[in-house]
């Protein structure tokens, strides 16, 4: 018998739509199974509809594995702070589910996020919603190219794909300083970065607390990078969306940022603050599709 091979959920991959929201929520019923059944039963019958958005879908891995569904091993959620130098932290806000809703029209994205909220209500209730949005094309709010590092779009499939299916997704809302931030002249900026700002070079001379040196993908593993801006002109951030096939590539990044890992800081860190943070596992595009002909041969019933 030949090994299985997995697929990633398609709106992970669904590129170059411009409008997310992120839904995160908490289990309220007693039943776990039935609560997850009718979950990614409302999500894989939603992904088969013309909503004009798509819909990708996390659970937390200890509720994911309570139910007696396969994950990849070891996985756990974002469940302790990351407490890092000179007092900073990273807070855990773990909840039980995640919705990530995207796409090319704002009132797609709302109309489908309205519809989740109220016909989950009944097994689990929204802690988090954050509106997301694309800024110039793949800059983030600090005005330098965001994920330079990524896979391109055809290696993405097999690097965010665990071997035992599924994936690992890492939520993040990071609120920048954004007067202190603009206060910096270019130079010091690229500094912080580790890159030119126009060019997205990385410099020669590069600063071992900035962000590309405690961050390079060389360290810790390939990951997929799907941040977005979020917030107005006063209150305003990046929303880190990470997809991995491992939680180990996306926590030891976060702990060398911290200064954890050298007790070297990221630079960018005085400037951007994590308000949540949380991992679930993003179940395979085959098990969405399992709920789908679940739910098919009961209204053929």
């Amino acid at each position: 018998m030949g090994v299985m091979s997995y697929s990633p959920q398609p709106a992970i991959l669904d590129f170059g739509t411009s409008q997310h929201t992120y839904l995160e929520f908490d289990l309220i019923s007693e039943d776990k199974t039935a609560a997850i059944d009718h979950l990614l039963t409302l999500v894989a019958t939603s992904v088969s509809t013309k909503t004009g958005a798509v819909i990708a879908v996390g659970v937390r891995p200890e509720l994911w594995a309570e139910i007696g569904e396969e994950a990849i091993p070891g996985l756990e959620g974002f469940n302790d702070d990351l407490l890092g130098e000179k007092g900073f932290v990273m807070p855990a806000t773990q909840h039980d589910i995640a919705l990530w809703i995207h796409g090319a029209q704002r009132d797609s994205v709302f109309d489908l996020s309205r519809k989740m909220i109220r016909e989950l209500a009944a097994v689990f209730t929204l802690a988090e919603s954050t509106d997301g949005w694309v800024y110039q094309h793949n800059r983030d709010l600090t005005g330098f190219v965001d994920g330079t590092e990524n896979p391109s779009p055809l290696e993405a499939p097999a690097i965010i794909a665990a071997a035992t299916g599924g994936s690992v997704l890492l939520l993040q809302r990071w609120k920048h300083e954004a007067d202190k931030w603009e206060s910096l002249d270019v130079e010091r900026q690229e500094a912080v970065i580790g890159r030119t700002k126009d060019t997205d070079k990385e410099l020669e001379n590069l600063p071992e607390n900035s962000h590309v040196a405690r961050t390079d993908q060389e360290d810790f593993g390939d990951m997929l990078r799907r941040n977005t801006a979020y917030g107005d002109a006063a209150n305003h951030g990046t929303m880190f969306v990470g997809v991995a096939a491992e939680r180990s590539i996306m926590h030891t990044m976060l702990e060398s940022m911290a200064g954890i890992t050298h007790g070297i800081r990221d630079a960018l860190t005085f400037f951007s603050h994590p308000e949540t943070g949380s991992y679930y596992y993003l179940p395979p595009a085959e098990r969405l599709q399992q709920a789908l002909e679940a739910a098919d041969t009961e209204d053929d019933e």
